[in-house]
């Protein structure tokens, strides 16, 4: 069926592997908050503990995972680090995200979801 389309293309391997990454360290709220406050300008740790309502050193290990997955970057100055969103990509991938959340949450009936296939909001993580 997919071959009778003309312009049909699925990415490599590597972008798969790597886009999945990606949203895999964004299914945390914290991440996202702090994602947020980075797209807004630069800031420290205490700042983005502050912001995202968590200690210190969570926020300081959310960050290290964050930027080795290249989401954010972060620029030394004396002893502090300052970091920021690592580019427009990742403004565009949170802004997207967090419109599709606003659009669920205002367009479908809680209900709805908790009845839909694999989209039951009740149901468990799963274990890792």
């Amino acid at each position: 069926m997919h071959t009778s389309l003309p312009d049909f293309d699925m990415p490599n391997e590597e972008q798969v592997h790597l886009a999945a990454e990606s949203f895999r360290l964004l299914s945390d709220p914290t991440r996202i908050k702090i994602l947020w406050a980075l797209l807004q300008g630069e800031s420290n740790v205490a700042c983005l503990a502050e912001l995202a309502d968590a200690a210190p050193t969570a926020v300081s290990q959310h960050l290290a995972k964050l930027r080795l997955a290249g989401l954010v970057k972060g620029r030394r100055e004396g002893t502090f680090v300052y970091y920021s969103a690592a580019d427009e990509h990742v403004r565009r991938l949170l802004t997207q995200g967090l419109y599709h959340a606003d659009h669920i949450d205002s367009g479908i009936d809680r209900h709805d979801l908790d009845h839909a296939p694999g989209l039951a909001t009740t149901e468990q993580p799963a274990a890792r």
